[in-house]
């Protein structure tokens, strides 16, 4: 069962080290008088929307939906976790390049309050 399978990649870079380190103490303690935000972006998304309104849930009964939708193409979503406070800002982009990815960052920093220093945790993908 393949899908039971947990892998990993151990990275060859020499600075993995100190890198690490300076990533998990940003997750570990914040500093103070700034912010610490995880970024991410999960493109292909599938834009749907159902033929027919969803039902509530009623006493006994879950929510019900219709399994017929429309395709409106795919969207990419970039999302920014506040580490410290647990909160999301997303935005979702017809596109996924490196213009979208600028634009997220300036949604984040009009978001931010003047002066506040931010620290961003990226994964190596080409878009950054």
């Amino acid at each position: 069962k393949p899908h039971r399978v947990d892998t990993f990649k151990v990275s060859n870079d020499p600075a993995f080290e100190e890198k690490l380190t300076d990533v998990v103490g940003l997750y570990l303690a914040p500093p103070e008088q700034a912010i610490v935000l995880c970024l991410d972006e999960k493109s292909q998304v599938q834009a749907l929307d159902r033929t027919q309104p969803s039902l509530p849930m009623v006493k006994g009964r879950g929510a019900t939906m219709t399994h017929d939708y429309k395709r409106h193409g795919t969207t990419t979503l970039f999302a920014a976790l506040n580490v410290l406070t647990g909160e999301v800002t997303g935005r979702c982009f017809e596109r996924h390049r490196h213009e979208e990815f600028l634009k997220f960052l300036k949604v984040i920093d009009a978001e931010v309050p003047g002066g506040q220093a931010i620290h961003v945790i990226l994964d190596n993908y080409s878009t950054h």
